[in-house]
């Protein structure tokens, strides 16, 4: 009996412990990343699996997995309590129930591994790369997807980021995950020596990925673009009085630019243009049909009959009178915030906000001419999903020199979110090898070029302009090839492969 539960007692011990892992696996994602932080974070998760009987492998996942996603997306809870007037428990509940849903993948890796592992380093470091790519892509895919944190964003200012263009932010996760094996199986090895040579080793191996860095692009030219950031609150963002400030500031800001392309954030202007004061619309299209400035500016478009749509309409410098205004509409819908899947509608109804279902867009959607160059819309959390993003690769006449993103984080106001999704631009830019420019409701408003560095910079949570320059790029990298044309679907085969060879040899023996 008081062994029993001294066996409770320890369990309980080992997945508290997974779980302030999975929290620190979380912070060596934002403000900045720690690619050291995250590899440590994958030996301690394995170190603490082993140490558990092999049934209850499972828990020490699932917790660290929601430590994990529950301290990277806590501030969902922010839009649900202070924008969605839920109560408090509710909204923490449902962060929480996310975290522990999409934790069942890791939980079933981690008990897998533990059940399969055969402890030579060899046939190991393979199965458990697989799995956690497994995990990590059935996050990323499953019910739309939601990969916010995967692990390859730790690495974005590190060597294994070299890799980027190559295996893109979840072949970086995979690596990394092997990496994290040889850290727990160097820290266990017996005396000290062997444990820095096993550590050197390592040291020696995240380095190696810079052998492959270099560039698959070539430059192009030079726009100098203008960067708009409104710092609406998100409560009066569809607050009818507040309305005239809000399209006073955004649209003076558009018509003072002198940039080559200037660019208003996501829901810029809140209402549909036949909504807008008479002749508003109208004037946007004749300023820049008359000047030398393109524009992009975030708008809902749409009607009753055909749908709306979250978009970014685009007006030509020196079009043609009654030319047709470029358009693009957001094609990787936010669940719960854009669309509302089947069976919770009562979840949505009990938040008031300005939330209901919005029609998709075309997954390769044509590039906007400005000038010589093509730029490359993408609305919010769209750039979190790289391989939609390199299907606009496949033909490189028309494949976008430049990206460009329009967001609204403030539904989740002065949080890591921010900090967060900038990695996850960066990441693109990596994989892509092209720039990037982000025009953001209150942050983060930057130019990024096409190796990820941020050349330009405007704080957050502030109101104001930013003048930046950026060069586009042409030419494609393996990712985007591979990618463009098969999805995520190689990694997905690289992943059961791996694991099926170790599982059926360990079966044979």
């Amino acid at each position: 009996m008081a062994e029993a539960a001294a066996a409770r007692r320890r369990l309980f011990a080992l997945v508290a412990l997974a779980l302030l892992a999975g929290g620190a696996h979380a912070w060596s994602m934002a403000p900045v990343a720690r690619g050291w932080l995250q590899l440590l974070s994958v030996a301690a998760l394995l170190a603490l699996a082993c140490a558990v009987p092999p049934p209850r492998a499972w828990l020490v996942g699932g917790a660290f997995g929601l430590g994990w996603l529950g301290g990277t997306f806590w501030w969902l809870f922010i839009s649900m309590y202070r924008y969605g007037h839920l109560p408090a428990w509710l909204a923490a509940l449902a962060v929480a129930l996310l975290a522990a849903l999409l934790s069942v993948y890791l939980a079933l890796a981690v008990a897998l591994f533990v059940r399969w592992k055969r402890d030579q380093l060899g046939p190991d470091l393979l199965l458990w790369g697989g799995l956690w790519l497994l995990a990590e892509l059935a996050r990323a895919q499953l019910f739309t997807g939601f990969p916010w944190g995967a692990a390859g964003y730790a690495h974005v200012d590190g060597p294994l980021v070299a890799l980027a263009p190559w295996v893109g932010v979840y072949g970086i996760g995979a690596v990394a995950a092997g990496l994290g094996l040889l850290v727990q199986r160097g820290l266990a090895m017996p005396g000290v020596l062997p444990r820095l040579g096993a550590l050197a080793v390592t040291g020696a191996l995240v380095l190696l990925p810079t052998w492959t860095g270099g560039d698959f692009t070539r430059a192009r030219s030079v726009l100098s673009v203008t960067l708009l950031q409104g710092n609406v609150p998100q409560d009066e963002k569809f607050e009818f009085s507040r309305l005239p400030d809000t399209l006073d500031w955004h649209i003076k800001a558009l018509l003072a630019s002198r940039a080559d392309l200037v660019i208003a954030p996501e829901t810029a202007i809140p209402l549909l243009p036949a909504q807008l004061p008479p002749g508003l619309w109208e004037g946007l299209q004749n300023h820049f049909a008359q000047g030398r400035t393109w524009g992009l500016v975030g708008v809902p478009l749409g009607d009753a009959e055909q749908g709306y749509t979250n978009s970014v309409a685009g007006f030509s410098a020196g079009a043609a009178a009654r030319a047709p205004v470029y358009r693009y509409d957001k094609h990787h819908l936010v669940p719960f915030g854009e669309f509302i899947p089947p069976g919770f509608r009562w979840f949505v109804d009990m938040m008031q906000m300005p939330l209901g279902d919005f029609a998709r867009g075309p997954l390769v959607a044509p590039s906007f001419a400005v000038g010589s160059e093509r730029v490359g819309p993408n609305i919010c959390y769209e750039d979190l999903f790289g391989e939609e993003l390199a299907a606009r690769f496949v033909d490189v006449a028309t494949a976008p020199t430049v990206l460009a993103n329009v967001s609204n984080i403030g539904w989740f106001g002065e949080s890591v979110a921010v900090d967060q999704h900038l990695l996850i631009s960066r990441m693109r830019t990596l994989e892509l090898q092209r720039p990037m420019v982000r025009a953001t409701n209150t942050g983060a408003t930057v130019a990024i070029d096409h190796r990820g560095v941020v050349t330009h910079r405007l704080a957050p949570h502030v109101r104001g302009v930013l003048e930046a320059q950026v060069q586009g790029r042409e030419g494609t990298t393996p990712f985007a090839w591979w990618a463009g044309r098969f999805g995520l679907w190689p990694l997905w085969a690289l992943a059961l492969g791996a694991v099926a060879v170790v599982a059926r040899r360990r079966t044979s023996n």
